[in-house]
């Protein structure tokens, strides 16, 4: 069987289709970079981890005065306890560099739970006695995280040694009633 004129050897588009892939691949760096993962516990000073994984997580973290919404992926979704010790943790490493820090550093936040979907945080008693100005960053971080991530949690209270705790809104003022992401959108930076 004759080919016809003017069409090119298999042998050609062969090497072109090699070549044409060749380009598509992912730039070396100039210098190398170590890729593995931060071994870092909770609740320390260092940075939490860096992690990766099909789920996306949505954490409220503190950024130009307010609040400040992150996207991380992780191996399996959370649950609102692990979202909180996301939050105690503090932020990894790129959101450091971001500018991003965490008002929760000096609170004791407790157990986490969830009925009918009111999430009750317990917060112990503050380790030096006294006002702080970040105090309403703190709550916020905390009731924005858990009710922005979906049907799980649409309220969040807060107690302490099980009695309801009055905890400042967005607006400065006291609330003991359960808390939404409404009560701080004056907080929230896009």
């Amino acid at each position: 069987m004759k080919k016809p004129a003017g069409t090119p050897p298999r042998g050609r588009l062969a090497l072109l289709a090699v070549l044409l892939l060749a380009g598509c691949g992912v730039p070396a760096d100039d210098q190398p970079r170590d890729l593995g993962r931060s071994q870092v516990a909770y609740g320390s000073d260092a940075p939490a981890p860096d992690r990766f994984g099909p789920a996306v997580e949505r954490l409220y973290l503190v950024g130009d005065g307010g609040l400040v919404r992150v996207v991380r992926r992780t191996p399996a979704p959370r649950s609102p306890a692990q979202m909180v010790q996301d939050l105690v943790a503090g932020p990894t490493r790129a959101e450091q560099q971001d500018g991003l820090t965490s008002a929760l550093a000096q609170m004791r936040v407790g157990s986490t739970s969830v009925s009918q979907r009111r999430a009750a945080v317990e917060i112990g008693a503050p380790p030096v006695p006294g006002a702080r100005s970040d105090e309403a960053l703190a709550y916020a971080q905390i009731v924005c995280t858990l009710t922005s991530q979906g049907a799980e949690v649409g309220t969040v209270s807060f107690t302490r040694d099980g009695q309801t705790l009055a905890v400042p809104r967005g607006d400065g003022s006291l609330s003991t009633g359960p808390l939404t992401i409404a009560d701080y959108a004056e907080l929230i930076r896009s």
